[in-house]
């Protein structure tokens, strides 16, 4: 131990020096949403993971970064995003990157772990998913059995779509198949950009469809299986696993729990959870 060291070895708020290699750790849990959290639990997008995210790159003996993700997807935008800032993180720095799939790495899940240049999957993973949904309930009989009248006033004639008080509409239908056709699409190609010829040409991996992690392995969706410790102790044996832990929101560093207004959101995204059956 140098002179400094020993100077900030008590002193709290001090971080001791360490030495040796590290790979960082950047945890990715929960349903991807451009609606933040009180707390920034059980959420992912770019403005709640990037503290995390940069702070993972910014070790001086940094070997590698490893993702771990645990989401059911959700808002493509959110999640091309972060993929975008590991990916750009990267690139710069000229590090690894290994993604490691733990209970769930589905849709948008996928999408951020194809940032990785290696994905990882323990067997019992569900892992894939690479398609599009839109969910959503019709009221307007319940609505008519209520005595409750919808008055909606727009102008351009685009303006008003899908309203849940109203029949479907043909041309309300087609509009959305297009959107969901168009973000597939790019979906693919990102997945097929990052993958490359690791993808099997057996079947159509992009039907949405989930593997279990051996198969999602055999079919290229991951480069194999094995949990994260495992795979980074093999590949960096002398290494030391750190953390980068997000800043927290100004409740969370208060101890303020989530509001009641957040159950309805918090029911949202356990629904998405349970399509997988989780």
């Amino acid at each position: 131990m140098n002179v400094m060291e020993k100077l900030t070895a008590n002193l709290p708020g001090i971080e001791r020096i360490e030495r040796g290699d590290v790979v960082s750790v950047v945890r990715l849990h929960g349903v991807i949403s451009s609606t933040p959290s009180p707390l920034s639990r059980g959420v992912i997008n770019l403005n709640a993971a990037d503290s995390a995210i940069k702070k993972a790159f910014e070790h001086d003996r940094l070997k590698a970064v490893a993702l771990a993700i645990n989401s059911p997807g959700g808002m493509p935008t959110q999640s091309a995003l972060v993929a975008e800032r590991i990916r750009g993180l990267a690139d710069e720095k000229n590090i690894p990157v290994l993604a490691f799939c733990e209970d769930l790495t589905a849709s948008g899940g996928y999408w951020i772990a194809c940032a990785a240049d290696e994905i990882y999957a323990h067997r019992t993973s569900m892992v894939g998913s690479i398609g599009v949904v839109s969910a959503s309930f019709g009221v307007r009989a319940l609505a008519e059995k209520l005595g409750v009248e919808r008055r909606v006033h727009t102008a351009g004639a685009s303006k008003h779509r899908l309203d849940p008080f109203d029949e479907e509409k043909p041309e309300d239908l087609e509009w959305l198949r297009g959107i969901q056709s168009a973000l597939h699409e790019q979906f693919a190609d990102w997945v097929r950009e990052r993958r490359g010829d690791r993808l099997s040409t057996d079947r159509d991996l992009f039907d949405g469809d989930v593997w279990d992690g051996k198969r999602a392995a055999e079919l290229g969706i991951t480069d194999g299986v094995g949990s994260l410790r495992e795979v980074i102790e093999r590949r960096y044996p002398d290494a030391k696993l750190v953390v980068a832990e997000p800043r927290k929101p100004l409740l969370a560093r208060l101890g303020v729990g989530a509001p009641a207004a957040s159950l309805l959101q918090a029911a949202e995204h356990r629904l998405a959870w349970t399509r997988f059956g989780l």
